[in-house]
């Protein structure tokens, strides 16, 4: 048979929804506690305990844990996330993924087997802006009378 299609292709080693390579990685018996930024895209393994901002995709293996606030573009969930992730493009949950905590997006995927415990709004990018920005413009400021 001739015309160059091949009826059986390797499996992908990379999660469908990731294009980029791995820029940065942390290995399953590392501790990190701070604050993180990172462009491309991230791997944790290991336990982190803080917040993650201005970042691109957050891929949490299945033996991370991690705590705090989160705010990345995509975040792929394998392994448990409790607190607070604001993810402008979308959340994946896998079968192995645990989050506890709140949760906004645009768009949020679980599969089977995955947990999600907690609040979760969805909401474009420009829907959250323009809510922070109202809540910046009802704040209570006091009024001195002469």
């Amino acid at each position: 048979m001739s015309g160059g299609k091949t009826f059986f292709a390797k499996p992908s080693s990379k999660p469908p929804s990731v294009s980029e390579e791995i820029s940065a990685f942390l290995g399953k018996e590392t501790l990190f506690e701070g604050k993180m930024t990172f462009k491309g895209v991230f791997r944790l393994d290991g336990r982190f305990e803080g917040e993650i901002f201005d970042s691109g995709t957050l891929i949490v293996g299945e033996s991370a844990h991690i705590k705090g606030k989160i705010g990345v573009n995509i975040i792929i969930i394998n392994g448990r996330v409790e607190g607070e992730v604001n993810a402008k493009k979308s959340v994946e949950i896998h079968p192995t993924g645990k989050f506890f905590g709140t949760l906004t997006t645009p768009a949020l995927s679980i599969n089977e087997g995955g947990i999600l415990d907690g609040h979760c709004k969805m909401e474009t990018e420009v829907a959250q802006e323009e809510e922070l920005n109202s809540r910046a413009s009802n704040v209570d400021h006091p009024i001195s009378v002469s």
